[in-house]
């Protein structure tokens, strides 16, 4: 849904809603939370993904309190992809209510809410909240990072994270790899470093990991939504990290690619390793 005069939106104005998107990530996450998934309808999309209430409640949440925030701004959820109108090149919100629905059918915990601040194609701010962990990882580029543990009713506990150098040469590389999905290219790029070790997980709670220095890559080289990454783009971008294409080619969000999807991607930690 595209607003007049969309504004241009830098890091400034990124800063100033920062608390406020974190705030909408919360609330989305205990609306989630508080689904029965014993209980809950299960529907199909048309690409076979998974839709629950849950994904609706956190969607109305965070689509209702942007629209408070920041009427000018356009956005561009999941769950509303049918109201898009790309290309979106000044700043919008791109939201994924609730990645990893497979996780949380599953009755799994690696679940998580994904907000993120585009501007000019290019994520700026990402806010990941994994409401089932406690945590959210949250990062404005050129500003820094920081892993926030949610402590009930003491509130947030924050501490700046920053992405580790590559391992030297001959040690073991980190990957993390998805415990839904999964391809041979994918596959072949973590085999061509020999000995890495995979740390499967679920939805972008991968990208925090990357971020925090748990572990040094994260590769797709196969198609996912925009809304999928935008977040984690920019949370590993902000905390000294790099998003590229297998070329080592910048990704660019927004502008009207089919399905809004990206094609490829690799997060690394240490940008000096990427192509």
């Amino acid at each position: 849904m595209n607003k007049a005069q969309p504004p241009l939106i830098g890091c400034e104005g990124a800063t100033t809603l920062l608390e406020s998107l974190t705030e909408l990530v919360i609330r989305a996450g205990e609306a989630i939370l508080a689904v029965n998934r014993s209980t809950m309808n299960v529907a199909g999309k048309g690409d076979g993904s998974p839709v629950t209430e849950a994904d609706l409640a956190a969607d109305h949440i965070i689509v209702e309190g942007l629209t408070r925030l920041a009427p000018q701004v356009s956005l561009l959820s999941e769950e509303r992809v049918d109201l898009a109108t790309p290309p979106y090149k000044d700043s919008f919100f791109l939201i994924d209510p609730l990645d990893g629905t497979k996780e949380f059918v599953a009755g799994r915990n690696e679940f998580t809410v994904n907000v993120a601040l585009v501007t000019q194609g290019v994520p700026l701010l990402g806010i990941i909240g994994a409401p089932a962990l406690g945590l959210i990882w949250r990062g404005i580029v050129g500003k820094g990072a920081e892993r926030l543990t949610l402590q009930g009713g003491a509130g947030l506990q924050g501490v700046p994270i920053r992405t580790r150098p590559c391992p030297p040469r001959g040690a073991p590389w980190t990957v993390a790899v998805s415990r839904s999905h999964g391809d041979a290219r994918t596959e072949a790029f973590i085999d061509a470093r020999g000995g890495a070790v995979r740390a499967v997980l679920g939805s972008a709670v991968k990208f925090g990991r990357v971020a925090e220095g748990e572990v040094d890559i994260y590769p797709r080289l196969s198609p996912t939504s925009e809304w999928d990454v935008a977040a984690g783009h920019a949370v590993v971008v902000a905390a000294g990290g790099k998003v590229t294409d297998s070329n080592g080619s910048p990704l660019h969000f927004g502008l009207g690619r089919e399905d809004f999807l990206v094609p490829e991607f690799i997060a690394w930690g240490d940008p000096a390793a990427a192509p």
